[in-house]
């Protein structure tokens, strides 16, 4: 290993903000996919942390989203659309933040990358009349984001057994603030700003074995979204997916299955936990 990678290594161990709390690691062998699945099979032995997807994966942003639209229109007599709004305002994530990966930002935080996005949507829906603290208030609608209903129970199962952290491209403070709204059991806030990368960028899987001391093959990311899990996979780290059918509303095309290149699949975290052996 080079000093570089060295480097990298400690600053990364050292700027992680770590809340590890009471956890178990257990040693049962994991399990096997149910029979039947078509998906192929690796040994899961060697997982010892799970890191996960949040928007959409652990949380479900657009109805929580759609909601706090509809209160500050309601409050301020405004007629838009709610549910489109807060899809266009969804839209606005992955251009943004490849505006950071290409230089055409300097690194910024999606707390900010989001307040820029809102502004500019602002215009396009024809809204006026906000104040920049009522603005600065609805941008931080995503730190209130509800869980799926299964998200705190699953995530408890798994904790058990595993290490459990997000790997979101969510800020450390939008993170935590959304950890202790939604009750989030967390060991620890991993994620983008850590490396100053966004994800797909191979820094950020990369970044979860380095800060918690362990191999690429002793990882495993969670999502709804395929394109993030075979990013995860092409850093070495095994994959689970889970089915977010309502991500996007009754008429969304999320992921609905998946590929071969993914180790589990499960219908949500309480079934992802079964079939781990959690």
């Amino acid at each position: 290993m080079s000093s570089a990678s060295i480097s990298r290594r400690g600053f990364l161990q050292a700027t992680a903000w770590v809340t590890i709390g009471s956890h178990a690691v257990g040693a049962r062998p994991v399990a096997h996919l149910p029979q039947g699945a078509t998906l192929s099979y690796r040994q899961l032995d060697s997982v010892r942390a799970l890191v996960f997807d949040v928007f959409g994966t652990v949380v479900d942003w657009r109805s929580s989203v759609t909601s706090e639209v509809r209160q500050v229109a309601q409050r301020k007599g405004l007629s838009v659309d709610a549910e489109k709004f807060a899809d266009a305002w969804r839209a606005g994530y992955g251009p943004s933040m490849n505006r950071v990966r290409t230089g055409d930002l300097p690194w910024t935080k999606l707390d900010a990358l989001h307040r820029m996005t809102l502004d500019r949507i602002l215009t396009e829906f024809g809204i006026a009349g906000l104040s920049d603290a009522e603005k600065e208030g609805l941008n931080r609608a995503w730190h209130r984001l509800k869980p799926w209903p299964d998200s705190v129970e699953g995530l408890t199962r798994l904790k058990k057994k595993f290490i459990v952290a997000p790997l979101s491209n969510g800020n450390i403070s939008l993170m935590t603030d959304l950890a202790r709204y939604a009750g989030l059991p967390w060991d620890c806030i991993l994620g983008a700003e850590l490396v100053r990368h966004y994800k797909p960028d191979r820094e950020v899987y990369q970044s979860a074995a380095d800060i918690l001391d362990l191999q690429p093959a002793q990882v495993m990311m969670v999502a709804a979204h395929l394109g993030d899990l075979r990013a995860a996979n092409s850093v070495g780290l095994h994959t689970a997916f889970v089915t977010r059918p309502l991500e996007f509303g009754p008429a969304g095309k999320p992921d609905l299955k998946a590929d071969t290149s993914m180790d589990v699949s499960a219908t949500d975290f309480n079934d992802l936990a079964r079939q781990l052996g959690a």
